[in-house]
């Protein structure tokens, strides 16, 4: 098969994002850590960051970034096939985050599964449904790629949370 046929069929038709409105700037780290916002902007470009709210979790804000991209796309969510979620911060281990979307949504006939590979989860995730697509077996999938790594940092280390 050609790689002009492999896409055949396969299109990104609609994007969303969605970030937490709480934003933590480096300044603020200043009081947490033995760190300066110059130390951490020469080693990252980092300025600020944006921290989940209490009760907002991986799949609150996967909901809101598919919500726009299923709009952008002109599509309702009864219509899509397959869900896949990229994250390596589940709401929790069991179910998948992306069944919590899917019920969300309510795209009822979609089937719905994580998949966990870190920094590039969303590359493998656009992958499967490219070739879930390709193969025939669905058409319209939602991938997402979405991350609360606010729920998992040591707050106390500087080499991680800057």
């Amino acid at each position: 098969m050609s790689e002009e046929n492999k896409l055949q069929g396969c299109a990104i038709t609609g994007v969303g994002s969605y970030v937490p409105e709480r934003i933590l700037a480096n300044a603020e780290l200043e009081s947490m850590v033995n760190t300066t916002d110059d130390w951490i902007t020469s080693r990252t470009g980092i300025k600020q960051r944006r921290i989940a709210a209490e009760g907002e979790h991986t799949s609150t804000l996967a909901t809101h970034a598919s919500r726009k991209a299923l709009a952008q796309a002109g599509l309702d969510a009864a219509e899509l096939d397959l869900i896949i979620v990229a994250t390596i911060t589940p709401d929790m281990p069991f179910p998948a985050t992306a069944c919590l979307v899917q019920k969300e949504l309510g795209a009822t006939k979609a089937a719905a599964f994580d998949l966990e590979a870190a920094c590039s989860g969303f590359i493998y995730a656009l992958e499967v449904g490219r070739a879930f697509i390709a193969s025939g077996i669905y058409k319209n999938v939602l991938i997402i790629g979405a991350e609360k790594l606010s729920s998992i940092i040591d707050w106390e280390d500087r080499n991680t949370c800057v």
